[in-house]
């Protein structure tokens, strides 16, 4: 009958995978030890994939590959399962499914480093070089304490492939040929070289084999390590023995122990002092106890090195760039211990067949300074270099290594090159797939580029995606990072916001992607060819094609040119057409408007003028605006006209510039209607003139009359001048049309806008010229109190307006009775009769009088208003003479150029003349 335990170990998991190894190596239990061994690491390990678990994400890659295979059915045949799937509660863990399905989809004729069977890959073992990140390593095994143990680890070594470590690295055949000792350091670069460890073992001399069989009878090697020793090994101590001097042996072996941080017997960690030191009270010479310390500090680096990469290597937060620069020590480490595992079995080879005074193959101390001097100084900048990336992670680890790199030292150089490749190779698989893919898998935030999750797709082009000024590379220029920036944001827009499903493959030419960290240094190597050419070929193609996304799909360059034409008031046929059909509802209290009466004035306006050829896609846009009422606002106050943006082209006219178009709008509007004004006073007084010519009494308030409005239309034309020419900017449209020499700002703007190389390009330069023409308008915070008396003097031209229109009134009225009372008078003369009697007589004359006594009253109003508009004018002239703006200054010369307002003011006096002489002195 079977043992109940017997059965119940056969289903014990350690049972069951060996024998899973032994049913897929097709070996017996006794030949799958090494096999068995590496399945309980994997299985133990905590590898997990290091990206994202975005569902879609994953789902999206799938489709992907799907398409890239031309599966477009199963494409969407796995669309419509997904979604099913989504809105089913059956699975809940659908992420780890897809990525397993992902992972299974890979295409098998790339090369790839998978064996070609399961049961090769597990007659492999572990693997000799492994460079995947993140990278984990067992703690090298310690040397035996006996000899014995010593023996049986060395022959067990020696017939196993081993992991990385000293007790791992089996024993080589040291009587080879080689003439001299090839140190561990020395070669053209850093990269790792499996048969380094062979080569030094070939440079040990000895005087038998490993084996313990006969001796070898290969010649001595020659070189430094050939000269004879100065004197033999002494091996006086013995256990227990306190007063006798240590041996030279000892020191050695306690040498090894340190070398790997480990306390020796004699020599042990001094923790006051942070260094390995051997106690004062053990009896040894002084050269002996100087050159212990020398060597123990080839352990104190070992150990500091040794102590970051342990407590880094299993930090997930410290990211791919982090475990790499981890993988790249431990790299280093892992040829350092092949010289330990070398130097150990030459000492073991010497304590199994005994060593005999005189010969030259012992291992000294003499002789471990000069094999460690190079792995010494290669220890010492890992160990400075581990000091200096404390803290970091990134980008800006990769610049921290990258600092190292400029020496003078050629070996340094390389190793410090060979860190940066392995070191920059996660960021350079970050920068292609943003820069080809547009997909930012970042998920420790080590690449230099910045995506916030919470922004909505309207803001996706201003403030989704940022630059981490900290973890851009130092080899990596701020215009490069800024290009590589613009490329993946393109894409996103054209994806997110554009809804333009090219896929990134069409609007780019193929790349090879960077396939091993050799490749990144070579190409970061090359900052100004390979890596800048990949940049700039991919910038300009992204952003060429976003523009004609834009300007062909979304007609981007057709709605700059409606903004001009309607909020700036370009259209002038159009722009004077409405404001002759506002004029009866805007002169209406501000709160009996309505918008729907408006827009239909608006509409008619459109078909009556050419803005009628205008595409329908801006004419829909076209829309009227009323602004926030104030109590005694009239229509003329809250009119404005607006232009709706959505889509791709909010991102260019975004709501900060829609609403410097509204306030740009509104002064325009105000300052067309003040020419508006102007022209129907002229037209009026010229109408008048000759109807009047029979009222003498009149003559003087009509004068006054004439005199203020030319003062009037004088200051009106001289701003016109300054905001047309002086400042460059769009016209204020004071005329009725527009010359070419008015349009100098747009036309920068548009040939800025024709030469753009991005859509930011395009953002900065209508941010220029928005910001021109606010300046230039008096409409920024540093020329706020010009406004104020600009608008003032506008109010006096209104009130101006409104004074003249009823003296005309009165005077025309007082003109149709006298005109009626002759033609009565003349009427009755006809028939035969008195003309007038006395008393119709008395009636006229007292009439008239009464007219005549208003007159004086309408001059003083006159003489008032007067008064407070040369007022304002000369407060506007002492705020433009004390400008720091040269163009301003200008403009109060040509406001006051005969001087009329210096005299009348003394405050304009000393100003005006110190102006006049600094204007001089300069030309």
């Amino acid at each position: 009958r079977r043992d109940p335990m017997a059965a119940l170990d056969q289903k014990s998991p350690n049972v069951l995978l060996q024998s899973l190894c032994c049913r897929i190596t097709g070996k017996s239990e006794a030949d799958v030890a090494h096999q068995f061994q590496y399945a309980v690491r994997v299985i133990g390990s905590n590898y997990a994939p290091t990206i994202e678990r975005d569902e879609f994400l994953v789902s999206e890659k799938i489709k992907k590959e799907l398409l890239k295979q031309r599966r477009e059915a199963d494409a969407a045949l796995f669309s419509e399962l997904h979604r099913k799937l989504q809105t089913q509660g059956v699975l809940k863990h659908r992420w780890s499914i897809l990525y397993l399905l992902l992972s299974l989809c890979e295409d098998p004729r790339k090369p790839s480093g998978r064996v070609g069977s399961y049961g090769a890959l597990f007659a492999q073992a572990l693997p000799r070089d492994a460079h995947s990140t993140p990278f984990y390593y067992a703690r090298p095994q310690s040397l035996s304490l006996s000899y014995p143990e010593r023996s049986v680890l060395a022959a067990h070594n020696a017939s196993s492939v081993g992991t990385s470590g000293i007790g791992s690295l089996g024993v080589y055949p040291v009587n080879g040929p080689g003439p001299s000792p090839q140190s561990l350091l020395t070669g053209p670069g850093p990269q790792s070289d499996p048969s380094r460890g062979s080569r030094l073992a070939w440079a040990l001399p000895v005087s038998g084999s490993p084996s313990g069989a006969a001796p070898s009878t290969s010649r001595p090697p020659a070189g430094p390590t050939s000269a004879p020793p100065t004197r033999p090994p002494h091996r006086q101590r013995r256990d227990g023995d306190g007063s006798a001097e240590i041996s030279e042996a000892t020191l050695v072996r306690d040498i090894l122990y340190v070398f790997q941080g480990i306390d020796g017997k004699f020599i042990k960690m001094c923790t006051p002092e942070n260094c390995y030191k051997i106690d004062s009270k053990v009896p040894l010479c002084k050269s002996l106890r100087d050159t212990s310390s020398r060597l123990a500090e080839l352990g104190w680096l070992h150990n500091k090195v040794r102590k970051y990469t342990d407590s880094r290597s299993l930090d997930r937060a410290f990211g791919l760039v982090g475990q790499s620069f981890c993988a790249s020590l431990h790299q280093e480490l892992k040829e350092y211990y092949r010289l330990l595992s070398v130097l150990h079995a030459q000492l073991q080879v010497e304590d199994d067949q005994g060593v005999n005074v005189g010969v030259d193959s012992t291992l000294t101390m003499r002789r471990l300074l000069v094999w460690t001097y190079d792995p010494k100084i290669r220890l010492k900048t890992l160990a400075a270099l581990v000091d200096y990336c404390q803290g970091r992670k990134g980008g800006e680890l990769a610049s921290a290594v990258h600092a190292y790199g400029k020496t003078g030292d050629p070996h340094m150089r390389a190793l410090v090159q060979h860190i940066l490749g392995l070191v920059s190779h996660p960021i350079l698989n970050f920068l292609y797939r943003w820069i080809y893919d547009g997909e930012l898998e970042d998920t420790y935030h080590e690449f230099f580029v910045a995506s916030d999750p919470t922004v909505k797709t309207d803001r996706l082009w201003h403030d989704k995606y940022s630059l981490r000024k900290s973890m851009i590379p130092s080899f990596i220029t701020m215009d490069q990072a800024r290009k590589v920036l613009l490329i993946g944001k393109s894409i996103n827009f054209l994806h997110q916001v554009c809804h333009d499903r090219t896929p990134p493959g069409k609007i780019l030419p193929a790349s090879k992607s960077t396939d091993s960290p050799k490749d990144a240094a070579e190409l970061f190597t090359d900052l100004e060819g390979a890596f800048q050419s990949k940049i700039d070929a991919a910038y300009f193609e992204t952003s060429k094609y976003l523009l004609d996304v834009l300007n062909k799909n979304y007609q981007l360059l057709d709605h700059l040119q409606a903004m001009r034409r309607y909020l700036l008031l370009g259209q002038g046929d159009f722009i004077r057409h409405l404001m002759d059909l506002l004029k009866p509802e805007l002169a209406r209290a501000a709160t009996t408007l309505y918008q729907h009466n408006l827009t239909g004035i608006l509409e008619t306006a459109v078909r009556a003028t050419n803005a009628q050829f205008d595409s329908p896609e801006i004419l829909k846009r076209l829309d009227v605006r009323l602004l926030e009422v104030s109590p005694g606002d009239t229509g003329w106050d809250v009119f404005s006209l607006d232009y709706h943006v959505d889509g791709p082209i909010a991102t260019v006219f975004t709501r900060e510039c829609m609403s410097h178009y509204l306030r740009v709008f509104n002064f325009l509007w105000r300052a067309k209607r003040m020419e508006y004004i102007l022209t129907d006073i002229w037209k009026s007084q010229m109408c008048n003139a000759k109807l009047l010519k029979s009222m003498p009494e009149l003559s003087g308030v009509l004068h006054q009359c004439h005199i203020l409005a030319s003062e009037m239309v004088h200051f009106i034309h001289q701003m016109q001048y300054y905001i047309t020419f002086e400042a460059s900017s769009l016209s204020l449209l004071l005329t009725f049309s527009l010359s070419f020499v008015l349009e100098c700002s747009w036309d920068e703007l548009w040939n800025k806008v024709q030469q753009a190389q991005d859509l930011d390009h395009i953002i900065a330069a209508h941010e220029v010229f928005l910001d021109t023409i606010i300046s230039r308008c008096l409409l920024d915070s540093n020329s706020r109190s010009l406004l104020n008396q600009l608008r003032a003097v506008f109010d006096q031209i209104i009130e101006f307006q409104n004074a003249q229109d009823t003296l005309y009134r009165s005077a025309l009225e007082e003109l149709q009775l006298r005109v009626q009372f002759e033609d009565s008078k003349r009427q009755r003369q006809q028939e035969g009769e008195w003309g007038v009697t006395a008393e119709q007589e008395a009636a006229e004359n007292k009439r008239v009088q009464e007219f005549k006594d208003t007159i004086p009253k309408m001059c003083s109003q006159l003489r008032l208003l007067t008064h407070f508009y040369q007022g304002i004018v000369q407060e506007f002239l002492r705020l433009l003479m004390t400008s720091s703006d040269e163009s301003l200054q200008f403009l109060s010369f040509r406001l006051d150029f005969n001087e009329h307002y210096k005299a009348r003011d003394p405050r304009l006096r000393p100003s005006l003349g110190a102006t006049r002489g600094r204007r001089s002195s300069n030309i």
